[in-house]
């Protein structure tokens, strides 16, 4: 599934652009926050994008013909020095803190990786998001269900434990027939199945967008994100869509971006020299595929 990637790093490959980085703002936190009226609500939005917790699936996007020579696409400057590790972050209660936008001035690089081993010739793979530093604490797993016809996928704070009904699931991730959006959801219920005041009602925590290509994967893909916005209290708005008219796909085709935050992917730059589309990412990747992408604010 796709994975909203860091969002407040600064990742320009482009000298051009650089003096436009002295007016960085202030605060980023400012570019997320929505004012958001809801009732104030505990849980908070696993927000893996002002996280700059980028999936490690991230490289310079190269055309076809480049994408499996080896680093063909990187960028050609001499390396960049890496970024330093994530400081130690106290994960109490995992399930408290996934669901939370990422603490203030605090880099939180995690790491996603694939299990084919013993699933079904690997058409079920696993999938594991652990914190990218010493420790690797693990985050979520996540994995798709086998019975359904679209991409859908179980998201849970076991690693052990991949069920529906289990408590330890806290949400999934569901694609329209095309797998060209996609919906995140956390562990609430169907809007079916309201109770009088909503307050069990499953909330929406971030759609993705990807861009039909009609010349295939030649380019490089381009996707937009959707996120709720999060008050002034760095916490997330809830929305809760009563219907499929109300969800985040909806508000963000109909314009209606109240409590809503609009990303992108950061478009890589083509080269001449190497005859591939590359993007800086800061010593963090080490192949080249068209599966490497940094989503950014259009306001930085």
């Amino acid at each position: 599934p796709p994975a909203a990637t860091g969002s407040d790093e600064e990742d320009d490959s482009d000298s051009s652009t650089k003096p436009i980085r002295s007016e960085k703002k202030k605060n980023p936190a400012s570019l997320f926050q929505t004012g958001g009226d809801p009732p104030r609500e505990k849980k908070t939005k696993k927000k893996a994008t002002p996280k700059a917790a980028e999936s490690e699936e991230e490289t310079p996007e190269t055309p076809q013909k480049n994408s499996n020579k080896k680093g063909k696409g990187k960028k050609s400057k001499k390396p960049k020095e890496e970024r330093p590790p994530s400081p130690v972050i106290e994960v109490d209660n995992l399930e408290e803190f996934v669901l939370q936008p990422a603490p203030q001035g605090v880099t939180i690089k995690c790491r996603v990786t694939r299990d084919k081993k013993g699933m079904d010739r690997g058409l079920y793979p696993t999938y594991y998001l652990h914190l990218d530093n010493d420790k690797k604490v693990f985050l979520l797993a996540g994995r798709k269900r086998k019975k359904s016809k679209t991409s859908n996928y179980l998201i849970s704070i076991d690693p052990t434990d991949l069920s529906r009904g289990g408590e330890n699931f806290i949400g999934k991730l569901r694609s329209n027939l095309m797998g060209t959006k996609f919906t995140v959801f956390d562990n609430g219920v169907n809007p079916d199945r309201a109770n009088s005041d909503w307050s069990n009602v499953r909330q929406e925590l971030s759609a993705v967008v990807y861009e039909t290509n009609v010349l295939g994967f030649k380019g490089p893909r381009k996707m937009t994100v959707i996120i709720p916005g999060m008050s002034a209290d760095n916490e997330r708005v809830p929305i809760r869509p009563r219907n499929d008219n109300d969800g985040l796909l909806m508000r963000w085709q109909n314009r209606n971006m109240d409590n809503v935050i609009e990303l992108h992917n950061k478009a890589p730059v083509w080269n001449d020299e190497t005859q591939s589309y590359v993007l800086n990412f800061h010593g963090r990747v080490t192949h080249a595929s068209v599966k490497n992408f940094q989503i950014v604010h259009g306001s930085d």
